[in-house]
């Protein structure tokens, strides 16, 4: 299963939360990243999150995301679930490994 964020959801993710925009980290993950999960979670099979093709992410988009569904489930599950891809912006797959992996701390 992959999600590519550019083309399955935004070419330009937004801020954080619904109420602050479209296409925010909140609506992606509420409305797409979630049901994969649980989804290839459910299956056996990772889900890669494609981030390339986009004109870049907020942090907040990614935090949000990402590590709100650590928030949601935990971050070992979490981690053990989604891979990732960025060819174009290499640095933010472990951008978003520590925010799934520091989620919890933010309750």
């Amino acid at each position: 299963m992959t999600i590519k964020i550019s083309t399955d959801f935004s070419d330009t993710p937004g801020a954080r939360h619904r109420d602050e925009g479209k296409y925010s980290g909140e609506e992606f993950r509420e409305d797409m990243l979630e049901k994969d999960f649980l989804q290839a979670k459910e299956n056996g099979e990772k889900l890669v999150i494609d981030l390339d093709g986009g004109y870049g992410y907020p942090t907040s988009f990614l935090e949000e995301a990402f590590g709100g569904l650590a928030r949601i489930y935990p971050p070992k599950e979490v981690l053990d679930v989604l891979d990732f891809i960025s060819n174009d912006e290499p640095s933010l797959i472990d951008d978003i490994k520590d925010y799934i992996k520091n989620a919890n701390a933010k309750r």
